[in-house]
């Protein structure tokens, strides 16, 4: 059993009412006992806003709190506790601030309506977990790449994706109005839809969450400068920003940074490779950065020692293998076919069916492997709109070209034998 190792962090907030605004609706939540981090942006009439994200905020502590034995025994690499685990306890907590918010609202007239959005992170050990609703987010600084990890549940987000109007033109179309407006929020109703997820958290990792009073004014081109420093400057800088920038809403935002030790660890040298593998890859190749890691966060690696099977011919496939460090080899029987080195794939047609294999693979020397399940393939296909699309192209580019292969070498055979045929026919005649 391995126990998770606890990264050291670093973290700041800071509000702000804005230029705008006379009140602050916006809340957030640093617990440093168990590493969860939130920001809510309440909505409503008669300070009913701030009601909600201060529900909000406290109703998640009080949840995750609740469950710290939970927490601790996943910490602890407790084989019983998965992080799907963790993701339903995110999601039960946004749930029950959900319910509170609700009830509240039903029985003060006033604050009927009011809600929030909600955007949580939670550290547990090398392992990340979000849960978010609504328009406020989370972004990821790693390696000089900044990922907005959470997506927007607002009209603007849903009319970009529609291809209705883009973030340029929204102002002069017929929903400027309601760019604003939210899809999902936290107490409007008595439950709703979370988003949640879990990912590898790697030192020097940055977490910056925010409300829209601050990411209205952020580019993704000077977000690492902007991160970079002590955390509590980057928290004045980012609010300063916002301010100077016309201050349209309350400006809330939680820094969270992961120590860099001075060496780089064995993890982060797996992950530059995982990224330099799968990018060199067909099926991966044309991803940003957000995509590749939803599609790492799907994959597990596995180590193979000398001599131990891979794939076995004849058995159904229900995997794809890329090789990250090692040697395998392909073989039908004791019949060998070609070597498998690092950077190299197979199985790829696993993922679109469960066909028998048609060779065996074992490994010749120590390795380790990127495994990719069809289940979790097609269900990031399933939910991945945008993804999904160029995720099955990018598969039919592949299928295609195998099959041009297999044609081509098969014509090539044909040939052989009727030339071979062809010989024994002349030799004949000649005798």
């Amino acid at each position: 059993m391995v126990t998770p190792m606890a990264l050291e962090t670093k973290f700041w907030a800071a509000t702000d009412v804005g230029k705008q605004r006379d009140h602050n609706e916006d809340n957030f939540l640093v617990d440093k006992k168990v590493n969860l981090f939130v920001v809510a942006d309440g909505m409503g009439g008669h300070a009913a806003g701030e009601v909600a994200s201060q529900i909000a905020v406290h109703e998640l502590r009080n949840a995750v709190t609740l469950n710290a034995d939970i927490i601790e025994q996943f910490q602890s690499g407790d084989p019983s506790v998965q992080p799907q685990d963790i993701l339903t306890l995110m999601e039960h907590a946004v749930q029950s601030a959900c319910s509170a918010i609700y009830r509240r609202a039903q029985s003060e007239t006033e604050k009927r309506g009011m809600g929030t959005t909600c955007s949580a992170l939670l550290l547990i050990g090398e392992r990340g977990f979000i849960a978010h609703v609504g328009d406020s987010r989370i972004y990821l600084l790693r390696q000089g790449h900044v990922v907005q990890l959470t997506e927007d549940h607002s009209l603007l987000n849903e009319l970009i994706k529609r291809g209705k109007v883009t973030r340029e033109t929204i102002d002069s179309s017929p929903y400027k109005d309601y760019k604003n407006a939210v899809t999902r929020a936290v107490g409007v109703y008595e439950s709703v839809q979370v988003d949640t997820f879990d990912f590898d958290v790697l030192p020097g990792d940055c977490f910056l969450l925010c409300t829209d009073g601050l990411h209205a004014y952020l580019r993704d081109a000077e977000m690492p400068r902007l991160l970079d420093g002590d955390v509590q400057d980057v928290t004045r800088r980012l609010v300063t920003l916002a301010n100077e920038g016309g201050g349209h809403d309350n400006i809330t935002n939680v820094i969270v940074r992961i120590e860099q030790p001075p060496v780089p660890t064995d993890r982060t040298a797996e992950y530059t490779r995982k990224i330099d593998v799968l990018r060199k890859m067909p099926f991966f190749r044309d991803l940003d950065m957000k995509e590749i890691i939803r599609v790492l966060n799907m994959t597990e690696v596995r180590g193979y020692a000398p001599g131990d099977l891979i794939i076995a011919e004849g058995k159904p496939g229900e995997e794809m293998f890329i090789i990250l460090t090692g040697k395998v080899k392909l073989h039908k029987g004791d019949a060998f076919i070609t070597h498998f080195a690092p950077g190299t794939f197979f199985g790829e047609l696993a993922l679109i069916d469960s066909q028998p294999r048609s060779a065996s693979v074992t490994a010749e020397e120590a390795s380790r492997a990127l495994v990719l399940r069809r289940t979790d393939f097609m269900r990031l296909v399933k939910t991945e709109g945008a993804l999904s699309s160029r995720l099955l192209w990018n598969v039919l580019q592949v299928v295609t070209e195998r099959l041009r292969k297999t044609t081509v070498d098969l014509a090539g055979a044909r040939m052989e034998a009727e030339a071979v045929d062809l010989s024994e026919d002349a030799e004949a005649l000649g005798d």
